[in-house]
C-alpha cells in the first residue's frame, strides 16, 4: 500500500514499523465482576512498571548521571507508596471497577492533591504521580513500554512528537520518523534533520500498521506499507547508491572550509543534549554553535538544579576539547510547554510569555542558569547566547545579572573563564536595532526559523501555510546583509544557527553576505562544507 506525505528530511528507510502511543490515552470506567483478579492486574502492572523504570534508571546513570537518572529511583519509591497503592486497591473493591479507571482516578486525586499544596517541592510531585500513573495505565492496556523494546531500529509512525517526547526517545533504535500532523517547521522535523534520518509528515497511516514492514522516501514524499517484492527491491538499490553519496561525503572530514578563491568560514553544529555531541563530532564540527539548553528542562519533572546543569554543561563542553560551544539560556513557552512552570495559557504564545522574558521575570531560574554556565567554562570553551532580544535595556539588565552571579562566583572561590556573551536575532525589533545591540554583546547568531515567522506574520507551526512560509523572502535577505553590516561594523562575529544556514542553495549568498559562521544539523555539516569548498566568490 502506497500513501503519500510531506517530506520534511531526504533519505531512504527500510524497517519494521512501530507505532507509537501516547501514555495518556483515554481511560474508560468498566464494571468488573473479579474483584481479586483486577487487584492482581494493578500488582502485575505496578511491578512492571518498576523494572522498566529500573532499566531507564541505569541508561540514565550512563548517559547523564546520576543526578540526573535519580528521578527514576523516585518514581520507583512512589510506585510501592502504601496511601497510593491503597487507594487504588480500595476503588477497584469498592467500586468493582478495572484497576486502568482506579489508577487514572487515583493519579488525578494525588495530582491535584499535591499541586494545591503551598510548598514547592510537593507541587512539583504533582507531575511525578501523573507520570507513574500514565506509565502503570500503558502497561494495563497492553501499550508496553512502546517504541523502545526491541533491539530492532524500527520505522516510528505517531500522530504527533512533542518536544519533551522526542528527547526520551533511544534515537539509536529509530530509521526514520512518520506523522499523520505536525509541520515542516516542527520539532520532530528538526530532529530528523538533527538525525539524519528521513521524515514525512501528513501520513495518515492505519493503526494496524505496527511491526509490518515499510519502506519511506523522504525524497518523493512517499510511505508504502507492506510492500511488493519489486518495491522492495528498487528501495534496496536506492538506499544503497544514498549510502555511497555518504560515504563520498564522509570523504570531506578533516578538510577546511574554504572556498575556491581562499574565504574561509566557521561550521559549527547544532545540538538539542549531552548525547547529540557525538554525532556532531563524528560529523567534523569546528564547534557547537547552539546547545538547546531547554531541553535539560524538558527531560525534568523538576526545575533542573545548577549541579545537574553544571555536568551537562561541563561534560560538552570537555568532549568539544577546547572548540567554542554556544549554550542558548532557557528558551520555553510557544510550542515547547514544562508543566512545573506553571505557564498559564496564552491566546499567542509564540508571541508571549516565554524565552528570556521568563528569565528576566524569573531571576532565581536565570541565576541559578547562569551560575552552571559559568562555573562550566573554566573546563572549555564556552559562550552564552540570550533569545528572543527586542530591546538594548533587555541586554544591558542581562549583563547586570551576568555581573552579580561572576561576583558571587568570586566571593566562593569558584573558578571560571571569560565568556563570549551574545544574543539571538530572531525578532524583526532586533534586526532594526542591531547597529545598537553590537555595542553591547561579542557576537550575533540569527534565529531564522522564529525570525522568518515573525517577519512573514505566519505561524512555522501550522501546516495550512507550508506552502507561504518563505525563508527566502527578499525581506529575510535584506535583514540578513543588515545584521552583518550592522554586526561587523562594532567588531561583532555574526553567524546564522537556524535551519536556513543548512540550505545549501543560499550557501554562496551567505559566504557574500560576509557570515563568519554556519551552524547546522550535524548531518548537514559536510554538505555545507562540500557546497563552500566548490565555491568560487572571485566569479561573478
Amino acid at each position: 500500500m502506497q500513501m503519500e506525505g510531506k517530506s520534511v528530511f531526504g533519505g531512504i528507510a527500510i524497517g519494521r514499523l512501530s507505532v507509537y502511543h501516547k501514555r495518556d490515552s483515554a481511560v474508560k470506567r468498566v464494571k468488573i465482576s473479579d474483584v481479586e483478579a483486577e487487584k492482581k492486574r494493578f500488582e502485575d502492572a505496578k511491578e512492571e512498571a518498576k523494572r522498566q523504570l529500573g532499566v531507564f534508571y541505569e541508561k540514565a546513570l550512563k548517559e547523564v548521571g546520576e543526578v540526573n537518572a535519580a528521578i527514576f529511583e523516585t518514581h520507583q519509591m512512589m510506585l510501592d507508596d502504601l496511601d497510593y497503592v491503597e487507594s487504588i486497591t480500595n476503588i477497584i473493591e469498592t467500586q468493582e471497577v478495572n484497576a486502568e479507571f482506579a489508577v487514572a482516578s487515583t493519579g488525578d486525586n494525588f495530582s491535584q492533591m499535591f499541586a494545591s499544596m503551598d510548598d514547592d517541592y510537593m507541587k512539583a510531585r504533582a507531575a511525578d504521580v501523573k507520570d507513574i500513573s500514565n506509565r502503570v495505565i500503558s502497561i494495563l492496556q497492553g501499550a508496553g513500554e512502546g517504541v523502545m523494546t526491541g533491539d530492532e531500529p524500527v520505522i516510528l509512525l505517531a500522530d504527533d512528537l512533542a518536544p519533551s517526547e522526542t528527547v526520551q526517545l533511544d534515537k539509536s533504535k529509530v530509521l526514520s520518523f512518520v506523522t499523520r500532523h505536525g509541520s515542516t517547521n516542527s520539532h520532530t522535523a528538526i530532529l530528523a534533520r538533527t538525525m539524519n534520518i528521513p521524515a514525512l509528515i501528513g501520513v495518515d497511516f492505519p493503526e494496524d500498521a505496527d511491526g509490518k514492514l515499510g519502506i519511506v522516501d523522504g525524497y518523493q514524499g512517499l510511505f508504502y506499507l507492506e510492500p511488493d517484492e519489486e518495491t522492495l527491491e528498487k528501495y534496496r538499490r536506492k538506499k544503497d547508491e544514498d549510502d555511497q553519496k555518504k560515504r563520498l561525503l564522509l570523504e570531506l572530514k578533516g578538510k577546511e572550509n574554504v572556498t575556491l578563491d581562499g574565504k574561509k568560514i566557521n561550521l559549527y553544529a547544532n545540538i538539542g543534549g549531552v548525547s547529540d555531541v557525538a554525532n556532531a563530532l563524528a560529523n567534523d564540527a569546528g564547534g557547537i554553535g547552539l546547545f538547546r539548553s531547554e531541553f535539560l528542562y524538558l527531560e525534568s519533572d523538576d526545575y533542573p538544579t545548577e549541579e545537574a546543569q553544571f555536568m551537562a554543561y561541563k561534560t560538552v563542553a570537555e568532549n568539544m576539547a577546547g572548540k567554542k560551544v554556544i549554550i542558548r539560556t532557557l528558551d520555553i513557552g510557544a510550542d515547547k510547554q514544562v508543566g512545573y512552570f506553571g505557564l498559564e495559557k496564552e491566546e499567542n504564545p509564540a508571541m508571549g510569555y516565554r524565552a528570556i522574558r521568563i528569565c528576566l521575570d524569573r531571576k532565581d531560574i536565570f541565576k541559578t542558569q547562569l551560575r552552571a554556565l559559568y562555573r562550566a567554562s573554566y573546563y572549555g570553551t564556552i559562550s552564552i547566547m540570550f533569545p528572543m532580544i527586542i530591546s538594548v535595556s533587555e541586554v544591558k539588565q542581562i549583563k547586570e545579572i551576568a555581573a552579580e552571579v561572576r561576583a558571587e562566583l568570586d566571593a566562593d572561590g569558584i573558578p571560571y573563564k571569560d565568556v563570549e556573551l551574545g544574543i539571538m536575532i530572531e525578532t524583526p525589533a532586533a534586526v532594526m536595532i542591531s547597529d545598537l545591540l553590537a555595542k553591547e554583546v561579542d557576537f550575533f547568531s540569527i534565529g531564522t526559523n522564529d525570525l522568518t515567522q515573525y517577519t512573514l506574520a505566519i505561524d512555522r507551526q501550522n501546516p495550512k501555510l507550508d506552502n507561504i512560509y518563505d525563508s527566502h523572502h527578499e525581506a529575510i535577505l535584506r535583514m540578513l546583509q543588515m545584521v552583518v553590516d550592522n554586526g561587523h561594523k562594532e567588531g561583532c562575529w555574526v553567524g546564522i544557527c537556524g535551519e536556513l544556514g543548512a540550505d545549501t542553495s543560499l550557501t554562496e549568498t551567505f559566504l557574500r553576505m560576509g557570515f563568519d559562521e554556519l551552524s547546522v544539523s550535524p548531518s548537514m555539516i559536510l554538505r555545507v562544507r562540500d557546497k563552500i569548498r566548490n565555491t568560487d566568490l572571485s566569479a561573478k
